[in-house]
């Protein structure tokens, strides 16, 4: 038996130093069942503490990810669901019961819609006020003459494009297209839309709500008179204060001089005459009036303002696809009106060709100007 012993210390196991160690003690020389569960526990401990060390830091980060991802989670809600204004069972509706009851316009009853109107008919007032005052009792520029200007001494011809016709198509035809429009567009959007309930105009008229079509109706149409009162006032102003003659002058006035002599005399060639009487038989007081009239055309601003504002109208209205080639159609034949208008001023020799641009131009501006809260 002691040649199977190890020879030296460093030959042997960490068991059998520990039985040698027993059996020098005093103890029995047999080990016991508890001091060998201790050893071996003893043995064991480091093993057990990495063990738990890393259990914990594995228990460690999950806890980490999952208060993140809550925290993420009511970031996202927070973002998808806003709060609700009192709580309770409202929070219960949900970000479409918000979003609905935020797109809700506010409700304007009786008071208010007449309120409205009559502050937009006042401001028409003003201006058609002032447009009567200027015909009625004021009188324009007294403007002089050079006898040998060519450019007065054409015929007197009628209109091609007669009052009626302008307001006609400047007027009647506005009205009727953005009420068609609107209209189609309420049906339109009656027929696809899921939510009626964010249609509704806010309007009440002894509680009775109004279409919304009807009160996108009065906007645009009063939109329309205002700028047409203003462009018109502007134009009449311009008229009254420069008092240019037209290119019909001589024709309808047939001018003398307090000498008795006419522009054909030799004479008054090249003269600039400022005092003269017309003779003409057969004229009227308002066509006296109305030949100190022709700078800026007055015919010229009123159809481009119209015909512009309706282009723009349906650029800006009619946007179903399947009209988009009628919508240029229309608004081609729109601008053509207001151009043939223009043009017929100059060949009916109602004005000089700078009278006709600077009226045109100024329906264009004024167009433009009242359509720009369109965009």
């Amino acid at each position: 038996m002691s040649s199977l012993r190890p020879s030296s210390v460093c030959d042997t196991t960490p068991l059998q130093r520990f039985e040698s160690q027993s059996s020098s003690s005093e103890e029995p020389s047999s080990p016991t069942a508890a001091s060998i569960i201790a050893a071996v526990t003893a043995a064991a401990t480091p093993t057990s503490s990495s063990q738990q060390n890393q259990h914990q830091h594995q228990h460690t980060q999950e806890q980490h990810h999952n208060n993140n991802n809550n925290v993420s989670n009511n970031v996202k809600v927070d973002l998808q669901l806003p709060p609700f204004v009192g709580g309770g069972a409202g929070a219960g509706r949900g970000a479409r019961g918000q979003i609905e009851a935020d797109s809700k316009p506010q409700e304007r009853g009786t008071a208010y819609i007449f309120g409205r109107i009559a502050v937009d008919f006042s401001l028409l007032g003003c201006a058609g006020l002032t447009m009567a005052v200027l015909s009625s009792c004021c009188e324009p520029h007294t403007r002089g003459f050079f006898c040998n200007d060519l450019s007065l001494r054409h015929p007197y011809k009628e209109s091609t494009i007669q009052n009626w016709m302008l307001y006609l198509m400047c007027v009647v035809l506005p009205i009727s297209t953005i009420l068609l429009v609107e209209f189609y567009r309420a049906q339109d959007w009656t027929r696809f839309s899921h939510h009626n309930q964010l249609y509704s105009s806010g309007y009440f008229l002894c509680h009775m709500e109004l279409p919304h079509w009807v009160v996108d109706s009065y906007r645009m149409i009063s939109t329309f008179f205002f700028g047409l009162g203003i462009e018109q006032l502007t134009t009449d102003i311009a008229k009254y204060t420069i008092g240019r003659l037209r290119p019909h002058f001589f024709t309808l006035c047939q001018p003398v001089l307090p000498d008795g002599t006419t522009c054909n005399d030799y004479v008054n060639e090249g003269r600039y005459i400022e005092d003269y009487v017309c003779t003409a038989k057969d004229i009227s007081a308002k066509q006296l009036k109305n030949m100190h009239l022709s700078f800026p055309s007055g015919h010229s601003s009123f159809a481009f303002f119209s015909m512009i504002y309706i282009v723009i109208y349906l650029q800006r209205r009619m946007k179903c696809s399947r009209f988009r080639m009628l919508r240029h159609l229309l608004q081609f034949l729109l601008v053509m009106f207001a151009w043939y208008t223009a043009l017929t001023r100059v060949s009916d020799f109602k004005h000089h060709w700078s009278d006709v641009l600077a009226g045109s131009s100024i329906g264009i501006v004024y167009a433009f100007l009242v359509t720009s809260t369109f965009w």
